[in-house]
């Protein structure tokens, strides 16, 4: 009686698997880790989970503030530059009112009387 898993044939299988595992585990290596390692060395940053390769931003390009200035100075600055447009934004409207006067008072006096 012939059996079915023979020392020979045992020998074969686990070799076969071997090389199975063997080849997946490069496969895995060039396909999955590399990918990283090889971002990384670029110096960006790289997600394992989602595979992505990104680059890397400054918090200053972001914001908009330079790198140094605290968030409480940023704001600060700006309320300062807010104000400055509001103020310059009321006197135009007032020169506007003064002119628009000026203008009205011209055609009133040039108008002939009836």
């Amino acid at each position: 009686m012939k059996r079915f898993l023979t020392f020979p044939r045992l020998a074969m299988i686990f070799f076969a698997l071997f090389g199975v595992a063997t080849v997946g585990i490069f496969i895995l290596q060039d396909y999955w880790v590399a990918p990283g390692k090889r971002c990384e060395a670029a110096g960006k940053w790289y997600d394992m989970e989602s595979r992505i390769c990104a680059q890397p931003i400054s918090i200053a390009q972001i914001t908009g503030r330079p790198n140094g200035v605290s968030r409480e100075e940023a704001s600060a600055e700006k309320n300062r530059e807010l104000v400055r447009i509001e103020q310059q934004l009321a006197a135009e409207d007032r020169a506007r009112a003064v002119e628009v006067e000026r203008q009205k008072a011209a055609l009133a006096a040039a108008r002939p009387a009836a």
